[in-house]
């Protein structure tokens, strides 16, 4: 199925207000990452691919983050400079670089995944327990629909 092919069966309506709640508390989110002087969004989400993925080649980096070479190159020589990745040379092929978490990288990591994660359990903390039930419930939901193929 493609983005322009949409089954009747799905309520319009509420895909909009869906993807309207899942944007803006996305957004939110990012912005606690910068509150208190941190990466930027994109940033943060090239040193996750990186934990996720690494030792990851610089185009393999850029394809996961689905942009050319040369931003995913001035983002990595960015986080370099913090100390937060590492690149090396390919021993087989001295043209290739990988790049790698270092330990201040890691951490820097976790913090920001504590705030966001503070202040998404403060927000939750406000809805009552039937609401609450149902949040956890539709987290499978979610996850489904970031996959590749939904089910």
């Amino acid at each position: 199925m493609t983005a322009t092919s949409v089954t009747t069966s799905v309520d319009l309506g509420a895909v909009a207000a869906l993807r309207f709640a899942v944007t803006r508390l996305a957004r939110q989110l990012r912005q606690e990452a910068l509150a208190d002087g941190g990466l930027t969004p994109s940033k943060l989400n090239t040193l996750a691919s990186i934990n996720r993925l690494g030792p990851i080649s610089l185009g393999d980096l850029a394809d996961v983050e689905r942009v050319s070479a040369a931003p995913v190159s001035r983002t990595v020589d960015a986080l370099a400079a913090a100390g937060l990745v590492e690149r090396s040379n390919d021993p087989r092929d001295g043209r290739v670089v990988f790049v790698a978490m270092t330990a201040a990288g890691v951490k820097t990591l976790k913090q920001s995944r504590r705030r966001k994660d503070a202040v998404l359990a403060q927000r939750v903390s406000l809805l009552g327990a039937r609401d609450q039930a149902r949040l956890v419930a539709a987290i499978p939901v979610l996850q489904r629909l970031l996959d590749d193929e939904p089910t």
